[in-house]
């Protein structure tokens, strides 16, 4: 049965908080070039969701879960990964040899990217639910995870020294390998624990190609 199609009060109301946020995170950054590269996708991403919106509406859920990526990458831009001041709390809290906040990041890297592909899959491709849909999921996260690596990888050599703080490594020699495996890890939570959750939010979708 399909749900009522939901109101686009909250998708409105999210998308005047990112603007909010991408404000504050745009005065006084600590690097203004790593924050241009942090905030990007939420730079490019917010638009086209606007332009999209009327012909391709995403599920609730989906629209929560693309603000909260975008929280996480404009509080990276602002004060780098490594100089993230809740990352320093759990530091000291949890005796750790580094500032993991962009170890959260990459693990959302994977989360959040899962369901928008999952949301695609199912609405615009032939795929069923089942393995092959798992399968492609989660190849589309590891694909997306290793395009960003080698982002980082065109800015170290482009930028050199300077490209340290989007990079954010902390002399972690298996940063790249870390981020990779926490984005992988993310992709499977993500399918884990909000599947059937997803699957809820689709029905209120009116827009489905396929009627999900």
């Amino acid at each position: 049965m399909t749900r009522p199609a939901p109101s686009s009060a909250e998708p409105l109301s999210l998308l005047a908080a990112t603007g909010l946020l991408l404000a504050w995170s745009g005065t006084g950054p600590f690097d203004r070039v790593t924050w241009w590269l942090e905030v990007a996708p939420v730079v490019l991403g917010a638009p086209a969701l606007v332009a999209t919106y009327s012909r391709f509406r995403l599920s609730p859920l989906l629209y929560r879960l693309l603000f909260l990526h975008a929280v996480i990458l404009i509080v990276g831009g602002h004060y780098t990964y490594a100089r993230v001041p809740v990352g320093f709390w759990a530091q000291d809290l949890l005796d750790l040899s580094r500032n993991h906040y962009d170890r959260v990041g990459h693990l959302a890297q994977g989360f959040i990217p899962a369901i928008l592909a999952r949301e695609i899959l199912i609405r615009w491709s032939p795929v069923p639910r089942g393995g092959w849909l798992v399968l492609f999921v989660i190849s589309t996260c590891l694909a997306f995870s290793a395009f960003y690596e080698m982002t980082e990888w065109w800015a170290a050599a482009i930028g050199g020294d300077a490209a340290d703080a989007f990079l954010g490594a902390q002399g972690d020699p298996w940063d790249t390998q870390w981020d990779m495996f926490l984005a992988l890890l993310g992709a499977v939570a993500a399918l884990l624990l909000l599947g059937r959750a997803h699957d809820r939010s689709l029905e209120t979708v009116t827009t489905d190609r396929r009627g999900a």
